[in-house]
């Protein structure tokens, strides 16, 4: 007999983890399959960042940049371990000049032609305004008009620029994130398999045959409706293993980063606008680095590996050289990633205009109900899974309301703004921690610090050292709790580690967890 559930959702992104969270804690029996780790593509390629997305209200995007607004403090709430509050640096001079094609420049170009291809003081102070009262904010302080004449965040800028607008979006651990849900997913009653491909699903009787293999041979599964959050995939799967018959399709469009040494002294970030009108961020990365990011440009193939190309490259260091006072070279990036947006292709002229607004489709064409995920972006992760438990409950029968808001994912149970007690606190449990090591920790796993850590009392009862306050500890820790099977489960989708440890530090690594 196949195992049986009422739903069976196949991806383990954001989206994915989000969905089981919010339906099991609906009382849903849940399953969710996802072919390789947790966050193994889009959702660790993120920028990293909770926002509204202040260049989207040129595309007149208002309703997904006030959703975007009002989730910010509700997740901050719920995750101040790996969220928090950062301050956006936007650097403003009247000589620049932009190619923008939004629709508003377009709007503007229009009206009044000497604006054409530019963003005047007045609009960018006008959609800042918007930007601070759009999600009724109450945690994040409002944008204030910088002198960087005499402004720390002046400094490491060119000379031309003199004036510069401050405003508040916060940080997120995105592959934590997404982690975190499933865990909690599974605390409420889902059942979550990864490194699961599912090889075939068929539709019998109103509902869902699925089959999967985790390399040990088939299973069986049975389930009353599916979700496809197959991000990348999602294409795919509806077209390959459900064999669905509609029309809507996606749109691929990769993103890629450059990770520097340090640029810069302070703790805030930058936000800047190219002469092609897209733009950039500068943020300050794990402590020693510098994240640049990111480009848009259509991608051929869900399959094809998402890598930051050496035009990319040059191409965001030229961008960040326009602001810098030193220029940014290729030589100075430690590391580069890239990930895949899957859009819902809503026929945009160009990757940078493609909506980033999340679209939700329920197919009965088959013969049982399947919900389709296009789109999204990490900060409405959380009102996305809402909205989809409105299309799912009436199905299923759900009749509890959504719940989720302000509710605190694993090792959240704290404050807004409690993390240096929190930190404080760890050290005086564990002396024999570093400030680096203990930060680090609480930055990670909040209120679980403790059971990661255990009854330790020096940094030899933890095990194997494998290098930048990684042990044996932790990563059984991770293996048992957080689904980590590989090093590089560890290193870069649980933490950040991987920038840190040498080649022989990671092969130690790899020969302890095989």
């Amino acid at each position: 007999m196949p195992d049986t559930y009422d739903l069976f959702i196949i991806g383990g992104g954001i989206n994915g983890c989000g969905i089981a969270r919010d339906a099991a804690g609906r009382g849903l029996s849940v399953c969710l399959a996802e072919m390789n780790d947790l966050a193994s593509a889009t959702s660790s390629a993120s920028t990293k960042l909770f926002h509204g997305g202040l260049r989207y209200l040129e595309y007149f995007e208002f309703r997904l940049v006030r959703e975007s607004l009002i989730e910010r403090e509700t997740l901050l709430r719920a995750m101040p371990h790996i969220s928090w509050p950062m301050r956006f640096v936007l650097p403003y001079s009247r000589d620049m000049r932009f190619e923008s094609n939004t629709p508003t420049s377009r709007l503007l170009g229009t009206v009044l032609p000497f604006l054409r291809g530019r963003r005047p003081r007045w609009l960018i102070r006008f959609g800042l305004f918007l930007y601070d009262n759009l999600g009724g904010r109450k945690i994040l302080p409002g944008t204030k008009t910088v002198d960087l004449a005499t402004d720390p965040t002046g400094k490491p800028l060119k000379d031309r620029f003199r004036t510069a607008y401050e405003y508040s979006d916060c940080w997120i651990e995105d592959s934590r994130l997404v982690v975190l849900n499933a865990r909690d997913a599974e605390q409420r009653g889902a059942t979550i398999l990864t490194h699961t491909r599912v090889t075939s699903a068929h539709a019998t009787d109103g509902g869902w045959d699925v089959t999967v293999d985790d390399g040990t041979g088939p299973r069986h599964i049975r389930a009353r409706m599916l979700v496809n959050a197959g991000g990348p995939w999602v294409g795919d799967l509806i077209h390959g293993t459900l064999k669905l018959n509609i029309k809507e399709g996606v749109r691929l469009v990769r993103g890629s980063h450059i990770v520097t040494n340090r640029l810069y002294d302070h703790d805030k970030c930058y936000f800047f606008q190219g002469t092609d009108g897209r733009i950039i961020f500068a943020i300050p990365y794990e402590t020693d680095f510098t994240l640049i990011g990111t480009t848009d440009a259509d991608h051929p193939d869900p399959d094809l590996k998402p890598t930051c190309t050496e035009a990319e490259q040059d191409y965001l260091c030229s961008f960040a050289s326009e602001y810098f006072n030193t220029s940014v070279t290729r030589d100075q990036i430690v590391w580069t990633y890239s990930g895949v947006r899957p859009l819902y292709d809503d026929g945009a002229q160009s990757a940078t205009a493609a909506t980033r607004d999340y679209t939700l489709k329920v197919d009965t064409s088959a013969g049982a109900p399947v919900l389709n995920v296009f789109g999204g972006k990490i900060t409405t992760y959380r009102r996305l899974a809402e909205h989809a438990m409105e299309k799912i409950a009436p199905i299923l029968g759900a009749k509890q309301a959504g719940w989720t808001a302000g509710v605190p994912l694993p090792g959240g149970d704290f404050p807004v703004g409690d993390v240096n007690r929190l930190i404080a606190d760890l050290s005086a449990r564990y002396p024999f921690l570093t400030s680096f090591w203990a930060r680090r920790l609480i930055r990670a796993y909040g209120t679980e610090a403790v059971q990661v850590l255990g009854d330790a009392k020096s940094a030899t009862d933890l095990g194997q050292d494998f290098g930048a306050t990684l042990t044996a500890r932790e990563v059984d820790w991770l293996r048992s709790c957080e689904y980590a099977r590989t090093a590089q489960d560890v290193i870069w989708r649980r933490n950040k580690l991987g920038l840190r440890l040498s080649a022989e530090q990671v092969k130690r690594l790899e020969e302890y967890m095989a």
